[in-house]
């Protein structure tokens, strides 16, 4: 199985149909801020907050994993598409079957060679969350990846 690629629009019609789970691979602060109605939180990078970069996270698929069975169907979004794509391939890689990155993610973005603009799913008046509810965010699908309740 390859990844697909569905825009902000298609991405909220899969999963407004509750058959799709729309994943950001945001870090949790920029999760916090603002993200897609009903999206759950695991972030692929970490802020670090000595260096102020971003690093992977080594639980990433470990987390994924004990959420998603390989059969679920996944909408992976970030902030423009990079972390995404990213993440779809490592989720295709590790043999889940329905992966689409979402194009340009939840603030838009650029298509390099085309230099036309990707909507994101804020600037297409797409329902935002602030609040999280607990069960959607990281610590408590981390804590279900340890076994911790």
């Amino acid at each position: 199985m390859s990844l697909t690629h569905v825009d902000v629009k298609t991405a909220h019609d899969l999963q407004s149909d509750d058959d799709h789970t729309y994943v950001d691979v945001r870090s949790i602060p920029e999760f916090e801020r603002g993200h897609p109605a009903g999206a759950h939180n695991v972030p692929l990078l970490h802020l670090d907050s000595q260096t102020g970069q971003m690093q992977p996270n080594p639980e990433f698929l470990t987390v994924m994993q004990a959420n998603y069975s390989l059969e679920s169907k996944l909408l992976i979004g970030c902030q423009t598409g990079g972390r995404s794509a990213q993440a779809g391939q490592i989720l295709v890689a590790a043999g889940y079957q329905h992966v689409a990155n979402v194009l340009g993610s939840f603030g838009g973005s650029q298509d390099r060679a085309t230099g036309q603009i990707i909507e994101g799913w804020a600037d297409a008046g797409l329902p935002v969350e602030h609040e999280t509810p607990p069960e959607n965010g990281y610590e408590s699908l981390r804590r279900k990846a340890s076994g911790t309740p």
